[in-house]
């Protein structure tokens, strides 16, 4: 546990710091004078199609990376381990097919954005270079984590890549960069530059082993592997369609679609800062998941699964209540365009959807990494039959605050379909007395720092707002011992504090 913990932590400092750039990019997007909310939202919807581009192409290989690496490790030298070079041509020939696919449904993609999203259209084949930097990534990422090296991984995605948006953003701002015709064209190559940086880590590394000669083991897998890719694709792309969908369909169907889709986004990028420590705990527990599973060593997936849970749960529910105690003064404190306030109620639907899913802890990947991986596809399929017509439906007929709620309803019947497997199937669950006090320590904090500072606008009710609730929240969960890992981070971080002042 405490290499999960250390690295879990580590991913999570990265992941934060690239949470950071990226508000400072959604606020030069989101002020006054330099982009549009058309332009913003743009960006936003590139990154939906490019994320449902990267799950149609990679037909499970993340997946398989992660479910079968322990296998092709034990069993094979490095030199003849076939397991990324399978992967990557199996994704290289998926994008193919989703090119080809672009082009030949292009007219029906024209049709049904011409009216609410007109950029878009213009701009339509500059999402296929996203796409295709985003689908080598993706199978390099999985094996760069399945060889124990998640920070590197969330370093390329959570923060050079923010970057590179910030520099261009910079270029912008000084009209270096002319127009927003040449911005969105560079834009898109911030995943074929995160890419080419992880192929050069794994080659100076010496990790980057390919090889074109199929190994035993994918022989002797191979009806296995066929089988699993299968059901985890399509497990996949409902779950990737199941996050992209509500802002394809906003941009599509309300009237000035990518304004309302750029209102939407800063929404949902407020939540996504809930789900940041998530990546860092998966990135980190994932390998250990697979080898648990392999050595049917069920008290360590108890363990991490009840462990991930109170983690999560302790972060998501502060975050939450934190944004929650700001998010209608920071628009207006820090100049946005006013109809960016219009998106708070969304933020609060989606972010209860976030603490119910990382408070259930690593349901997903438990399952996922387990011989009853099919059961992911079956609760998937529940997930969208509900989420796709409840969120069209409500959409259209309540706006964005209806694919928040669409979002809520369907996550929480999600992860409780979910919990119920595993209790059922295996006897875990994630729960115990610390998650209730959670929430409620949560919930008196934000009533304590709302009722005694509601008042308080501008940077001075922002600032001390801010600070009491951290260091209530903070001082509840050390005093209370809410979380086992609290103590040692907390003592070495005393540690490393003492030898700082000592220096």
């Amino acid at each position: 546990m405490s290499t999960i913990r250390r690295q879990s932590i580590i991913s999570s400092i990265v992941i934060y710091i690239g949470f950071a750039v990226g508000m400072i990019n959604v606020y030069f997007f989101t002020r006054e004078n330099l982009f549009t909310a058309d332009q913003y939202g743009l960006t936003q919807v590139f990154i939906a199609i490019s994320a449902m581009m990267q799950a149609l192409a990679t037909l499970g290989m993340p997946s398989f990376i992660f479910k079968f690496f322990p296998y092709y490790q034990h069993y094979l030298p490095d030199q003849k381990n076939d397991i990324l070079s399978l992967s990557l041509m199996v994704s290289l020939a998926g994008f193919v097919l989703v090119a080809v696919g672009g082009w030949v449904f292009k007219d029906l993609v024209i049709k049904k954005y011409n009216t609410n999203a007109p950029e878009l259209v213009n701009y339509y084949f500059w999402i296929f270079p996203m796409g295709f930097g985003l689908t080598v990534f993706s199978v390099l990422e999985a094996y760069t984590q399945s060889i124990k090296k998640p920070v590197v991984t969330n370093f390329l995605r959570e923060v050079q890549w923010r970057l590179w948006t910030t520099l261009l953003i910079v270029l912008f701002s000084f009209q270096v960069i002319g127009n927003f015709g040449v911005f969105i064209k560079l834009y898109v190559l911030g995943y074929p530059v995160a890419a080419l940086s992880l192929l050069i880590y794994l080659a100076a590394k010496g990790k980057l082993h390919l090889t074109f000669s199929i190994s035993k083991v994918s022989r002797r897998f191979s009806k296995k592997i066929i089988s699993f890719c299968t059901f985890v694709y399509s497990g996949m792309l409902i779950f990737t369609l199941s996050g992209v969908f509500d802002t394809m369909v906003i941009a599509s169907v309300l009237p000035n679609g990518l304004a309302q889709a750029a209102i939407f986004t800063l929404a949902q990028t407020m939540t996504s800062i809930i789900q940041a420590p998530q990546r860092g705990i998966v990135a980190a527990s994932i390998a250990h998941l697979s080898h648990a599973w392999k050595n049917k060593d069920i008290p360590t997936l108890q363990k991490i699964y009840q462990r991930s849970s109170i983690n999560l749960l302790l972060f998501a529910a502060g975050i939450f209540t934190l944004i929650a105690l700001n998010y209608t003064e920071a628009v207006y404190t820090f100049n946005l365009k006013p109809e960016y306030a219009l998106g708070f109620s969304v933020f609060i639907f989606l972010g209860m959807a976030k603490v119910i899913d990382l408070g259930t802890g690593l349901n997903a990947q438990i399952i996922g990494t387990s011989n009853y991986w099919r059961f992911e596809l079956i609760s998937g399929i529940v997930l969208l039959v509900i989420m796709l017509p409840t969120t069209y439906i409500l959409v259209k007929q309540y706006g964005i605050i209806g694919s928040a709620v669409a979002t809520f309803v369907s996550t929480s019947i999600y992860n409780f379909i979910r919990l119920l497997f595993l209790y059922i199937k295996f006897k875990l669950q994630p729960f115990n007395a610390a998650s209730i006090y959670t929430i409620l320590i949560a919930a008196v904090c934000y009533m304590l720092c709302y009722f005694a500072f509601r008042n308080l606008h501008g940077f001075p009710g922002l600032l001390i707002r801010s600070v009491c609730f951290v260091v209530l929240y903070g001082w509840s969960i050390i005093y209370f011992k809410l979380s086992p890992d609290i103590k040692p981070v907390w003592q070495s971080l005393k540690k490393r504090l003492g030898i700082m002042l000592h220096n």
